[in-house]
């Protein structure tokens, strides 16, 4: 069952990414589409809360600041970052950057935490870079610049949520710490994101499904519940549900099969292909990342979100059961 739920977690992640592309060509703003994915998956978060565990709304003071700093960095602008890569650049290209994150937790832990890491990530590294090189086309540069920066933003983005939220899910539960977190994000977006600015028709207005449904209209607020539902909250249940059954490790590499899902959705439905030697790249990557996950000698699992990710992210503390 644990492999069941992380599997079924990495296919919402990877679709999602997808589904929030769509939005965003029918006309919401990437920080629009931020804001409704937080205010949603955090009223969903706090609902589920309240019903099983109301005790976790009260929060000591001294976890204020923390949680704050890891909802702005870790969920806001990693949202907003990683919708931004999504928009100009291929849905599983914009993810493979964001993943980079996996590299630049294991450094940090190695070179700031002194934390024991294997030789395998010294391996890893190389496996990413060239693999990114390779999905790039650094020789032709047919990538949009802007794009890979944003991308490389999310992925630290990221692995700032994984290094910061690692020591606050030993104080609460995951599912209390990402209530906060989206709850502090939707706030900081509520002053950025200009929801005030739209027309409350958009949500009624006919959305073509695009690619292989470009033929199919829906209301906007569709793909939108999708994108909060699905996309975000269900996910992130699924892969803390995994935990009860799975190994740290065994997890976090199911997690890294968003990457694929997410090229396979973009490419069925969007109608989005690389090369032969793109997806050969893509592989060398994902190898890379898979490689990277085992690096770390903790018994710490990497749950993501990735576009965006990468829904909200978190790190969680398990043992083998």
């Amino acid at each position: 069952m644990g492999y069941v739920y992380a599997l079924l977690a990495a296919v919402l992640f990877g679709a999602n990414g997808s589904v929030t592309k769509l939005i965003m060509e029918a006309g919401l703003t990437p920080a629009q589409v931020t804001q409704f994915r937080l205010v949603g998956a955090a009223l969903i978060a706090g609902a589920v809360l309240l019903a099983i565990d109301r005790r976790a709304f009260r929060m000591p003071r001294r976890q204020w600041p923390i949680m704050i700093v890891l909802g702005v960095v870790g969920v806001a602008f990693l949202q907003g970052t990683y919708a931004a890569a999504v928009q100009l650049l291929p849905v599983g290209i914009a993810l493979l950057l964001e993943y980079l994150a996996v590299l630049l937790v294991a450094l940090v832990a190695f070179f700031f935490f002194r934390e024991k890491v294997k030789a395998r990530l010294w391996a890893a590294i190389g496996l990413v870079l060239v693999g990114l090189a390779v999905v790039a086309q650094v020789w032709a540069s047919t990538l949009d610049a802007l794009g890979v920066l944003f991308g490389l933003a999310a992925a630290i983005c990221l692995a700032t949520y994984f290094l910061v939220g690692e020591k606050q899910v030993v104080r609460t539960s995951p599912l209390a710490v990402s209530f906060w977190t989206m709850s502090f994000a939707a706030i900081f977006w509520a002053f950025v994101s200009g929801w005030w600015q739209l027309d409350p028709t958009v949500f009624t207005a006919p959305v073509d499904l695009g690619g292989q449904g470009a033929e199919l209209l829906v209301p906007m607020w569709l793909p939108l519940a999708w994108n909060v539902a699905l996309g975000s909250f269900a996910p992130f249940m699924l892969s803390l549900a995994s935990l009860r059954y799975l190994t740290a490790t065994a997890a976090g590499i199911v997690a890294s099969s968003e990457v694929v899902f997410a090229f396979a959705v973009a490419w069925l439905w969007l109608g989005e292909t690389l090369g032969l030697v793109q997806i050969v790249g893509a592989a060398v990557v994902l190898a890379g990342i898979i490689l990277a996950q085992t690096a770390r000698s903790t018994k710490t699992v990497v749950d993501a979100d990735l576009a965006l990710n990468t829904g909200p992210i978190t790190t969680v503390d398990v043992s083998p059961r």
